[in-house]
């Protein structure tokens, strides 16, 4: 698995762990640092995991705002905890990574649906951000 891969895979492991736990993903983070730096069995989080969850904690509020608007017919909170940290990840990374092909953002969301989600997730999260990248341009606007 490609360095990259491993990290949005991490990535997206410290936003699922938050959003179970109730807790920040900053919290999170810091408790994976923590760990693989006294834990010699944890592997350590690598630059690009940080900067992911560090990029999603600062777009947090305008990401959930987008997903709540265009999900069609899904509630964030009632969405699978798997598929909204997903498309949380996906969307920050989509929107905000200039360093990002969108077609690679999109693919690696979808594969990470692939592996810890439903059978329909996949389909889900790609159209999610198929629709995120159409709008683009106008999806990055400052938060309030």
């Amino acid at each position: 698995m490609a360095a990259r891969s491993k990290a949005r895979k991490r990535a997206f492991q410290i936003l699922f762990e938050a959003d179970q736990r109730g807790i920040s993903v900053q919290n999170v983070l810091a408790d994976w640092i923590r760990h693989s730096r006294s834990d010699d069995r944890q592997p350590p989080v690598n630059e690009y995991t940080m900067q992911l969850v560090e990029g999603y904690a600062e777009h947090v509020a305008r990401i959930d705002e987008l997903i709540a608007t265009y999900a069609v017919d899904w509630d964030l909170d009632r969405m699978p905890v798997a598929d909204r940290n997903i498309v949380r990840l996906g969307a920050y990374e989509l929107i905000w990574e200039d360093g990002t092909p969108d077609a690679v953002a999109i693919d690696e969301a979808v594969q990470l649906a692939k592996e810890f989600s439903t059978d329909e997730s996949p389909a889900f999260v790609n159209g999610l951000l198929g629709r995120f990248k159409e709008l683009k341009p106008g999806l990055r606007r400052e938060e309030k």
